[in-house]
């Protein structure tokens, strides 16, 4: 898959890194070094992915958001966009500090308050950073034209001769004419004048696109991509997995924030990995869950998870905020088949149900056995 490619359900891919991420993710691992080569019950996979950031939903496909400038330069942002801890309430305040030339301090943030924020797709489908993030950053030029009209008119120049920048407004050839946001603000107050800006963001899909009947037509505007490679070694007398090492790197569009999105790949490795392959087992029958605690249902600590390689790579996706995209989740989906094959490489069998436990993995080393005794 590259960059301006057509899937085979017509979807146009407007950015894609996933040729790099595997490179690099393969170059960290030693992949070529090991795959093949390593000693008996030790194993190593690998797990590619694709994610959508959105896709048609009708009448809550898009986002707005409203930010309002008050008289001591701060501003006070408004969006129905969600944090689960994924990060998008910092992703809003950069947003907002970025593009008028504040700092995150100066920045107030109300979100998620059915009450008085307003429509958003809500925090699935990984779409809150381009689609809640395009809003908000329309909202904050809007602002910024507002301002820059004001002070325009002071220092004698075009609007298309300003910048935002440090809490203050100036010329661009001639920084020294400049006066702070708070000041431009009061001027509008006194002339009865309010500053505040909208945005509306509602992506360019397939909205006739349908899952069944009609899957085919753009279903997302953009994707990311994703790939990560997985270590282990089992112990062939217990069946238990001990992870070695874990390198995750993601086609993210533009890094906003490369911390947060380091945190975001080692949560989906946790996720996907450590527990969705060798842990986390719901039983349910007709519906009705009947794993009573989590003591039947193991999370994963942070004392169980291996050393992670993370790696950002960066494509600048044209209609993202920034050139940002989604990050965390192909992460996720990639670590699960790593972790599968991994397993598989290591003890020889494939698995089909999971988690891998070691009961299931000393009951395949035993059919192995059995199976090349009869061969």
């Amino acid at each position: 898959r590259q960059t301006g490619d057509t899937t085979p359900t017509k979807s146009y891919v407007a950015s894609c890194g996933l040729t790099e991420t595997i490179e690099k993710t393969g170059k960290k691992s030693q992949w070529k070094e090991k795959f093949g080569k390593l000693p008996p019950f030790h194993g190593i996979g690998i797990g590619c992915n694709s994610v959508q950031t959105g896709f048609p939903m009708g009448i809550r496909g898009g986002s707005q958001a409203f930010i309002k400038l008050n008289e001591d330069g701060g501003v006070t942002i408004i969006t129905g966009i969600v944090d689960n801890g994924q990060g998008n309430d910092h992703m809003i305040v950069q947003i907002v500090a970025e593009e008028l030339g504040l700092t995150p301090d100066d920045v107030q943030l109300i979100s998620a308050d059915t009450e008085v924020t307003p429509s958003d797709p809500g925090s699935y489908s990984m779409c809150e950073t381009f689609i809640g993030g395009n809003a908000v950053r329309l909202a904050a030029q809007d602002v910024k034209k507002k301002l820059f009209r004001i002070a325009a008119t002071e220092f004698g120049v075009g609007e298309e001769d300003l910048s935002a920048k440090n809490h203050k407004i100036f010329v661009t050839k001639d920084p020294q004419q400049s006066m702070s946001i708070a000041k431009v603000v009061r001027m509008a107050l006194t002339r009865n004048e309010s500053i505040s800006g909208e945005g509306s963001y509602w992506p360019q899909v397939d909205w006739k696109r349908e899952w069944v009947k009609n899957p085919y037509g753009q279903l997302s505007e953009t994707f990311s991509f994703g790939t990560v490679i997985c270590e282990v070694k089992v112990d062939p007398e217990t069946g238990q997995v001990e992870v070695l090492e874990v390198t995750a790197s993601q086609d993210v569009g533009y890094a906003l924030n490369p911390k947060v999105i380091e945190g975001q790949f080692e949560g989906g490795v946790a996720m996907g990995g450590q527990g969705g392959m060798l842990t986390e087992y719901l039983q349910w029958y007709e519906g009705r869950v009947l794993t009573p605690t989590q003591l039947g249902y193991l999370v994963p600590l942070a004392i169980d998870m291996p050393k992670i390689n993370d790696i950002i790579v960066e494509t600048i996706d044209p209609k993202g905020p920034y050139g940002a995209k989604e990050a965390g989740m192909s992460v996720a989906m990639s670590a699960a088949q790593a972790y599968c094959g991994a397993i598989s490489n290591a003890v020889g069998v494939y698995f089909h149900e999971y988690p891998i436990t070691p009961d299931k993995i000393l009951k395949a080393i035993e059919e192995k056995k059995k199976k090349n005794r009869k061969g």
